[in-house]
């Protein structure tokens, strides 16, 4: 498969970490935090970085796409909020993405790792949060902070990337006002923008295992299909459940990564 001879076995649950990581990327973001290790671990140690990201990329996409469009179905999120924000995600993702070449980026997992304990924290500290759908700017106010998100996640996601779903979430929900599941819609259609964004770099460079991406996709896809419809019937509480446990095992994967890098 695309040079490279996997196990069965390997193959097999490769695919299944893509089903589960459609699932939580559909709900709430984060689905990376399943997929991308379980690619590290089950690719061989001669597997190029950028084809190991190029890949999470192609099947990461399959699921968004398939999420968000559900979203935009069920839920019908504003268009006219949406397009501040995946426009900004967008040029924000190849901003980023250049970036990346310049700076190290172990320097900011300590700092993404700060950010997220304080998310978490300013999220259970409030039950309230996103159980309803309230705008809290309307006009300019709104569209210009609408960009201003989308531009500084999608920065983040084209340089780093985990955890750049529930960044969105979080953000349309604290700044903005909406509901978790109105939220968790705008984020994954801003979130395939970004996907998109960052494959169309790898593929120009050849970095995809298009064999393996596309068979993991086909599982990503379905995960991400039931996971939006998950959201969709059990309403703003589950979402929020669901993001409190995405935001601390984002968490504990980071403080391990910095602990690593520090010793």
């Amino acid at each position: 498969m695309d040079g490279l001879d996997l196990p069965v076995l390997t193959l097999a649950l490769l695919v299944l970490a893509a089903f589960a990581a459609g699932w939580v990327d559909a709900v709430v973001g984060g689905g990376g935090l399943v997929q991308l290790p379980a690619l590290l671990i089950g690719l061989p140690s001669t597997a190029e970085p950028a084809a190991v990201l190029g890949t999470n990329k192609v099947s990461s996409i399959f699921g968004t796409a398939t999420s968000s469009v559900t979203y935009a179905r069920r839920i019908r999120p504003d268009w006219r909020t949406l397009l501040p924000l995946v426009v900004a995600s967008g040029a924000g993702s190849v901003g980023g993405a250049q970036l990346a070449k310049f700076l190290p980026k172990e320097y900011f997992t300590p700092i993404v790792l700060v950010a997220l304990v304080v998310v978490g924290l300013y999220t259970w500290r409030r039950p309230q949060l996103g159980m309803v759908s309230e705008r809290k700017h309307e006009g300019g106010a709104h569209y210009g902070r609408t960009a201003l998100i989308g531009l500084a996640v999608g920065a983040y996601d084209g340089f780093l990337g985990p955890g750049t779903g529930s960044f969105f979430v979080i953000l349309l929900v604290g700044v903005l006002g909406y509901g978790f599941l109105e939220a968790s819609a705008k984020a994954k259609i801003a979130n395939l923008v970004t996907n998109l964004s960052a494959l169309a770099v790898f593929a120009a460079h050849g970095s995809v295992l298009w064999a393996l991406g596309l068979s993991m996709g086909a599982a990503n896809l379905v995960g991400g299909f039931i996971g939006a419809r998950t959201a969709i019937e059990q309403g703003n509480g589950f979402v929020r459940k669901v993001f409190l446990v995405v935001i601390a095992a984002l968490v504990v994967k980071l403080a391990y990564d910095t602990v690593r890098q520090l010793t």
